[in-house]
């Protein structure tokens, strides 16, 4: 059975229609603004990444029969009762991280944008001790490297192997889509920089940086956003590792 790839959400009005998609495997985000028209709005759909699942904001005339009245109700309850329990666990893990062996590592990889204690717990969890790598090693132990071809004197790179971690590689990949936008530290960037030595602020803060700067770089170049954000994914890695060892 097909497993939706990317899920839309669409905001209807009179005269327009304000659609955003996320990517269920790559973690990125699309927003567009669009007319009423359904040719419109199909095609721009058709452009997504498929399988696609849609789902439209409801009036108040969306449930006018009592049957779609309970199945909605049924729903909703079942919505309230997973996102309850996802915040306990969300608690439970984060007080587990504030008094653990992987503190330490835990406050300094937060002192980057995207990295917050849940990821940069699972982080510290998944690669355990970071000195076994460099800060190009360690991109391919969660395979963020790009595969490579070769035959004779060519030397051809593809997509990238996605060996190694999964786990550890879809975190980094999620938390570099962050990077994307402005870069202006707001009160949960300080906050998290007040748990962390001076010295991994500052790396942080260099590393929050240069990672907005890259992305600066492959819009210029109109790099495919993609793959635009693996390649910051891998570099954001090396970040991580610098904190995670740092005296």
């Amino acid at each position: 059975m097909l497993v939706e790839r990317t899920s839309v959400g669409l905001d209807v009005h009179a005269r327009s229609v304000v659609a955003a998609a996320i990517d269920g495997v790559t973690g990125e985000l699309l927003q567009a603004r669009l007319t009423p028209s359904h040719d419109h709005i199909r095609s721009w759909i058709g452009t997504l990444t498929g399988p696609v699942a849609v789902a439209y904001e409801a009036g108040p005339t969306g449930f006018d029969s009592a049957t779609t009245t309970m199945a909605f109700e049924s729903d909703y309850e079942t919505v309230l009762a997973v996102t309850a329990r996802r915040n306990r666990l969300d608690d439970a893990i984060a007080e587990l991280a504030g008094d653990s062996e992987f503190t330490p590592i835990v406050r300094r990889l937060g002192c980057l944008r995207g990295v917050s204690t849940l990821t940069a717990f699972a982080l510290a969890v998944e690669i355990g001790d970071w000195h076994r790598f460099t800060g190009n090693s360690i991109g391919s132990f969660v395979g963020l490297v790009p595969s490579e071809h070769s035959s004779g004197a060519s030397r051809v790179q593809g997509s990238v192997t996605k060996t190694g971690n999964g786990h550890a590689r879809r975190l980094l990949v999620e938390a570099a889509w962050h990077h994307r936008a402005r870069y202006a530290p707001g009160k949960t960037m300080r906050d998290r920089w007040q748990l962390a030595p001076p010295a991994a602020r500052d790396r942080g803060d260099a590393g929050n940086r240069r990672l907005h700067a890259r992305w600066v770089e492959f819009t210029r170049r109109r790099k495919r956003p993609v793959i635009a954000n693996v390649a910051i994914a891998r570099e954001l890695a090396g970040w991580c590792w610098s904190l995670a060892v740092i005296d």
